[in-house]
């Protein structure tokens, strides 16, 4: 019974390394962009538009959300 709480505390430690990975896709998203891309000026808007809809999703706490429309960035660009 005394490991209980023991293992519980270590679970809760452990959760934020299986938190979703939108910054990370921001990241790619961006270095992406900087390095240049051979994609019309079209899609290249709609990357952009997802990219700061994707961010604000990730900062009013809609992580799926965020992921789901950073992905769809990436797959503009060819990052999946």
């Amino acid at each position: 019974m005394k490991r209980f709480p023991i293992a519980a505390a270590f679970c809760l430690l452990a959760a934020p390394a299986f938190a979703f990975h939108c910054p990370a896709d921001m990241k790619d998203i961006d270095a992406a962009l900087e390095a240049g891309t051979a994609i019309s000026e079209a899609e290249l808007s709609e990357v952009k538009t997802l990219r700061a809809d994707g961010e604000a999703l990730h900062k009013a706490g809609d992580h799926q959300g965020a992921v789901d429309t950073l992905a769809k960035a990436k797959a503009i660009l060819g990052l999946n």
